[in-house]
């Protein structure tokens, strides 16, 4: 893929399990993340184009984890290098500001950015 990106993405140090929020299912893990969207490492098929509610946590300077959910719309998927897994790429359309907080500080505390 080769495009610019207009925000810096980060990928978590530990594996960060992505739940449905809906389902309480377990869809994958955090592959990276902008203040714009995320990098899903799914374990199950993501339906294109659609929306979807997921919740996930984020450790601040402190190691205490944060609870974050946000409102994504599916932009893009790929095969994912491991057999069953897809890569897909999520815009954010709604983040509330408490958790748009905490993702500002921890992509700012970030220092393994993705070029």
């Amino acid at each position: 893929m080769n495009e610019k990106r207009r925000l810096p993405r980060k990928r978590p140090d530990v594996a960060l399990h992505v739940t449905d929020a809906m389902t309480g299912e377990v869809v994958g893990h955090l592959g990276n993340l902008s203040l714009e969207g995320m990098l899903l490492l799914a374990q199950r098929p993501i339906a294109d184009d659609a929306l979807y509610q997921f919740s996930f946590h984020l450790p601040d300077s402190h190691g205490r984890l944060h609870p974050i959910e946000v409102g994504v719309h599916e932009q893009w998927s790929a095969p994912g290098t491991m057999r069953g897994q897809n890569w897909v790429g999520f815009r954010f359309i709604d983040v509330a500001p408490d958790d748009a907080s905490v993702l500002r500080d921890w992509l700012m505390h970030a220092q393994d950015f993705v070029d």
